[in-house]
């Protein structure tokens, strides 16, 4: 059975960072989710205007369906970053085949910021940070994962996630 892990968390958070380290480790399929956007809901958020439910949901199907595709190829698993930001988008991912577990990234609101501003090129502005923050529900009971108060160094957070999938027992860890 395929397990996924998704990187969950506001923009700017480190998802991207974070995933690339757990799929260098594990050796996996990754996929960003900002890739499974559609050009529509990139030009909406790159000109300050959130997404929408209704913009959102063929995002998440496509990642589920990515994710299903994952477990149905035989891989052991697989690392998705997706935002997450609602127990009902979240439900959508664990749809697909295989267990999903979920790593909330959580830095401090001000780091956040400042890592946001720091970023080059991005459609996703700055000030989209508290429409994200106004909708975020924290993992509840019967998800599966870990929320990560992520304020210090890449290495930080990495040794942090790595020591949470050994004691859950996810196959190999360095």
């Amino acid at each position: 059975m395929t397990t996924h892990f998704v990187v969950m968390g506001v923009c700017g958070c480190g998802k991207t960072t974070a995933a690339l380290a757990l799929q260098q480790h594990f050796q996996c399929p990754y996929a960003e989710g900002d890739e499974f956007h559609t050009q529509a809901n990139r030009d909406k958020m790159g000109a300050g205007i959130p997404l929408t439910d209704d913009d959102r949901w063929p995002w998440l199907r496509n990642l589920r369906d990515w994710m299903t595709q994952q477990s149905q190829s035989g891989a052991a698993y697989s690392i998705v970053t997706c935002s997450a930001l609602k127990r009902a988008y979240r439900d959508i991912l664990r749809e697909a085949e295989g267990q999903t577990v979920f790593i909330h990234l959580a830095p401090p609101q001000a780091v956040n910021l400042e890592r946001m501003m720091a970023r080059k090129g991005h459609y996703m502005k700055a000030d989209m940070l508290d429409s994200q923050l106004a909708i975020l529900e924290e993992l509840g009971s019967g998800e599966a994962g870990v929320k990560i108060e992520n304020s210090g160094s890449p290495a930080d957070v990495q040794a942090e996630m790595l020591a949470w999938i050994k004691a859950q027992g996810f196959g190999k860890t360095a």
